[in-house]
């Protein structure tokens, strides 16, 4: 057990408990979630081929909202690239409908340079944006061959940057990248995912750095950075006459301490970007099963287009118990 010198301490603080005030619908929307109705619009039908290509080069037979439909369905049912194929041959037949099914290679080669829409706020009003990264594992040799007496080789993965709505817990915005880039050198790209408003930006004590505060000032005039400060902080120059963002939030947690900061400021709310994290790893899985980067993007893209469909059909409404 880790910090055993400190157990006798550790646990005096009760642990919170909440109650769902919407179950019936969230228990509905549960259920919905993992439901094998599937039907194809007439639109959708109709742009299910490519249209005619007007430049010169190859003619693509399948649009990019048939590569979308397959590869949603290998995202949310964790299925390799030729159970893709399988399953959505299988659909169309039980629905009598006379369409070609693109075949793996297909959907390998067009995720390479496929185009997902990027996600829309439906909150109202100013976006609460709250941000995290984690990291995410690579396809290849098993944790057998890691651990083999005399293997060298070193553990492959990538890390996701992610900005969702404290609202409607929705994913607006990600980035991919390679396991030793910083967090705040990804606010930029992620900020420029947004549309609309933002109210406030909201990230652990990595993003406590110069550059993200001027990034999302830059942005975001009126927003407000929620930010922890480093332990070793100190106030700006200007602090005491001019104080920046940071200055305050180092004021407030030296008059009401870190827990009472947490609550003034709204910082408790960035719980639910944690949440999130966690419930793309269990419903998509913490794996990229794609091969090139280009490919891992997409890949991502599409899982994060599923998910925010899934909160779309319910959500639960929690109050605390005293």
């Amino acid at each position: 057990m880790p910090f055993k010198s400190n157990a006798a301490r550790r646990h005096h603080i009760p642990k919170q408990r909440h109650r769902v005030t919407n179950w019936a619908a969230y228990d509905a929307a549960l259920r919905q979630r993992g439901c094998l109705t599937v039907w194809f619009t007439e639109e959708a039908i109709a742009a299910w081929r490519a249209a005619p290509r007007t430049t010169r080069g190859g003619q693509p037979h399948y649009s990019g909202l048939a590569i979308r439909t397959a590869l949603t369905l290998r995202a949310v049912f964790r299925l390799a690239l030729r159970q893709t194929e399988g399953l959505i041959g299988s659909i169309l037949r039980l629905l009598g409908l006379d369409l070609a099914v693109p075949d793996h290679s297909t959907l390998s080669r067009r995720a390479e340079t496929l185009e997902v829409p990027q996600p829309r706020p439906t909150s109202k009003g100013p976006i609460h944006l709250l941000i995290d990264s984690t990291g995410l594992r690579l396809c290849g040799p098993g944790e057998w061959l890691i651990e083999k007496p005399g293997t060298r080789r070193r553990r492959s993965w990538r890390k996701l940057h992610i900005g969702i709505d404290a609202e409607t817990g929705q994913i607006l915005a990600s980035e991919l990248t390679t396991s030793d880039v910083d967090d705040g050198s990804q606010v930029e790209p992620l900020l420029d995912q947004i549309a609309g408003p933002l109210a406030s930006f909201t990230g652990d004590g990595a993003y406590d750095q110069a550059g993200v505060y001027g990034t999302v000032g830059k942005h975001y005039p009126d927003a407000e950075v929620i930010v922890p400060p480093r332990s070793t902080a100190v106030l700006s120059e200007n602090g005491e006459s001019d104080p920046t963002q940071r200055d305050r939030h180092l004021q407030s947690i030296a008059e009401h301490g870190h827990i009472g900061w947490q609550k003034a400021s709204g910082y408790t709310r960035r719980a639910l970007v944690e949440s999130a994290i966690g419930r793309l790893k269990r419903v998509i899985g913490d794996a990229l099963r794609s091969r090139t980067d280009r490919r891992r993007t997409t890949e991502v893209a599409i899982a994060i287009q599923a998910l925010n469909r899934m909160l779309e059909l319910g959500r639960p409404k929690s109050v605390r118990i005293a």
